[in-house]
């Protein structure tokens, strides 16, 4: 019996929970590719993952690799079902978590008022002590109120504390003291400080960031344990990896300790697995778009690198601030448009699309769960986008009743055809999304007109066309499996962790002696961090970026350093990089002194991630994967026959042109008039506008 090898990702989004697996057979190196997909299920989401995996027919046992991504921390602080924090911060400073920043979105409102904090007053303490911006004490830390203040937390039924001390970016020594003394205090209580997350500065975000990961700490820790329990109880002794939010994958121990850097975990899989298959087909310039049951989510891809920021919020809104947080974040815009999206009209009888869904229960109403609402899902039936024959890959038979009702009530209160109304929500549904992806690209300096559209998504596909048409990208590419494609990323990122550290240099003589040592102590950290879980120094590799600015402004911006170390030559070549960054974002350069304000290295490892192999191409003819004929209304076209063609059957090197629809079991692909197709050796859907 030949010797096989089985990988698996799975990713709990908030509508579908997805399942990719690969069996190799390592002797004939032959693949075997399984997908699945089936409802989230929350609050236990780990029962999803369990369901996907007896669904694919995958038993944990045999798994050799199991990478995941969950929804449950964004879940925890959006639905407010955290634990009780209480925070210990420097005397005088307990609260600038509730001052914040003056950045009032709605500022003409004169009852504005700040989102409410996360840690009430009562729970925020104080300890005596100090550090400079530079990192030197000025007051020793005084340790002798903690014990008073555990017992308080104690008594209030505190879950988790978080600590956050004055300038701990550039001297982490007082928070660290804190910590230890903490878990002496109350060994059971789970702690966690800003310099474990962040060593960047700003006070206040770094607070938040803290507070916002010690809150979900105790229902992430709850959930991994829940899920590697559960695996454990089938049988799977392989390796366990979580996906983070900056593209890479880390360790179950590492994530249960700073579950905050999980917050955009499914996201950022499909955005790196978006980059990695641009490199792979030459398309190294990509605008990534996913759309999923609840949310689209797009990036921009430059030169096949994801961008990473740290200036992250959630629930930022125009009539609310957010709250900040300060971890590697892939570079994204996220709208409440997805195929659950319920279409619903104001009190002026105008039409809108999103952001309240209609999730997995009860679904879009031709779902027949019981869901009233039209939604996008809902009009692309109603326009035989999607088969109603073959609703949700046949899985689902399509309640075209409810779907009628729900679409002629939404007609009636518009007072046109039900025809129309269903246009109305593609249009308005595509004009979000168009508006996102301008946000991510134009926005930015970045001319669409210079970048492939890579969609995915379970509905990426049927909307994706038109997009790209009014964006004028160069082509759309559908991947294979895209409904289940951010799964499919995860099987393609490394081991990853990034490290910030807050440093000001001016770029002027001597300054590269100091900036290479702190590359080079940032990069020591990493490596001891790595060989104290087994990974050798030579199988990590660093990529270095410093973060910039003009004199005298407040923001910086990031550059990448490559070509080895820093030296004094190589700094008018740093410094021109910056120049061009800046105006590339700003429209314009400055006449005035660059200084450096921070480091960030990505420190990275491969685990064995997944390397695809290219397929020969086919001479069948594009008519043996034909399954029929349909009218399919295009929305802005009008209604055309279109070609059907079974997904599953395509073959690489397979060429037609539209008007056509792809159907495949997990998404369907609408190809408009004159659009030519073709499949790569991949088994990707190419479309040439």
């Amino acid at each position: 019996m030949s010797e096989k090898t089985l990988r698996v990702a799975t990713d709990v989004g908030g509508t579908f929970t997805d399942l990719v697996a690969f069996e190799t057979d390592i002797a004939s190196g032959r693949s075997r590719i399984v997908t699945a997909k089936t409802d989230t299920t929350p609050p236990n989401f780990e029962a999803g993952v369990l369901n996907v995996l007896a669904k694919g027919g995958i038993d944990p046992a045999a798994v050799d690799f199991l990478a995941h991504g969950t929804t449950v921390v964004i879940n925890a602080l959006t639905e407010r079902k955290g634990g009780k924090v209480g925070l210990v911060t420097t005397l005088g400073f307990r609260d600038s978590l509730e001052i914040a920043r003056g950045n009032r979105p709605d500022f003409f409102n004169l009852y504005y008022e700040k989102p409410p904090v996360f840690v009430p007053r009562h729970l925020r303490r104080e300890l005596p002590g100090r550090m400079t911006y530079k990192g030197i004490e000025t007051e020793p830390l005084d340790l002798a109120p903690l014990a008073a203040i555990v017992a308080d937390f104690k008594a209030e039924g505190v879950e988790a504390v978080a600590i956050c001390f004055l300038h701990s970016y550039a001297n982490p020594a007082h928070e660290q003291a804190a910590q230890a003394e903490i878990a002496r205090l109350w060994p059971e209580v789970a702690t966690v400080s800003s310099h474990q997350i962040s060593r960047e500065w700003r006070e206040y975000e770094r607070t938040s960031t803290a507070v916002m990961s010690a809150y979900v700490q105790p229902t992430a820790e709850r959930y991994l344990k829940r899920l590697a329990s559960g695996l454990g109880e089938r049988g799977f002794g392989g390796s366990l990896y979580v996906m983070q939010s900056n593209c890479g994958v880390d360790t179950l121990d590492s994530v249960s300790r700073i579950p905050i850097t999980m917050v955009e975990s499914g996201p950022a899989s499909g955005f790196w697995g978006a980059a990695e298959l641009g490199k792979l087909i030459g398309e190294p310039n990509v605008l990534a778009l996913d759309i999923g049951g609840t949310t689209a989510k797009c990036s921009l891809i430059e030169d096949g690198k994801v961008r990473i920021m740290t200036d992250y919020w959630i629930e930022k809104s125009r009539t609310s601030a957010g709250y900040p947080i300060m971890v590697p974040v892939v570079d994204l815009v996220e709208i409440g448009n997805g195929g659950g999206s319920i279409a619903w009209v104001d009190d002026f009888g105008k039409l809108h699309v999103g952001p309240q869904s209609a999730g997995a229960q009860p679904g879009p109403a031709a779902y027949g769960r019981g869901g009233t609402s039209a939604t996008t899902t809902d009009a692309n039936l109603w326009l035989g986008r999607i088969n109603r024959d073959y609703f949700c890959g046949g899985a689902v038979t399509a309640d075209m009743g409810a779907a009628s009702l729900a679409m002629v009530e939404l007609g009636t209160k518009l007072g046109v055809s039900a025809d129309e109304a269903a246009r109305g929500i593609i249009r308005i549904a595509n004009n979000n999304m168009v508006n996102a992806l301008k946000l991510v690209s134009l926005n930015r300096g970045f001319d669409p007109r210079d970048f492939s559209l890579v969609a995915f998504g379970g509905g990426g596909a049927m909307h994706a066309v038109a997009l790209g048409c009014e964006l004028g990208v160069r082509k759309v590419v559908i991947p294979a499996g895209a409904s289940v494609f951010s799964a499919w990323g995860m099987m393609m990122s490394d081991l990853r962790r990034d490290y910030f550290v807050t440093h000001l240099a001016d770029l002027g003589p001597g300054a590269a002696v100091e900036i290479e040592a702190l590359f080079k102590e940032a990069e020591a950290t990493a490596l001891a961090q790595f060989a104290s879980e087994g990974i050798a120094a030579d199988k990590v590799s660093f990529l270095r970026y410093g973060k910039f600015r003009y004199q005298n402004q407040e923001h910086t911006t990031e550059v990448l350093i490559d070509g080895g170390a820093v030296s004094d030559a190589r700094l008018g070549e740093i410094e021109a990089a910056f120049h061009e960054a800046y105006k590339r974002e700003y429209t314009y350069r400055l006449d005035a002194p660059v200084e450096l304000v921070g480091i960030h290295i990505v420190a990275s490892a491969e685990v064995g991630k997944l390397t695809m192999e290219a397929r020969p191409l086919s001479n069948a003819p594009a008519a043996s994967a034909l399954k029929g004929r349909r009218a399919v209304d295009y929305a802005l076209e009008g209604v055309h026959q279109a070609a059907i063609y079974d997904g599953e059957k395509l073959l690489p090197g397979m060429q037609f042109v539209g008007p056509v629809i792809i159907e495949d079991p997990g998404t369907t692909v609408v190809i408009h008039p004159e659009n030519r197709v073709s499949i790569d050796a991949y088994g990707n859907i190419h479309i040439e506008l």
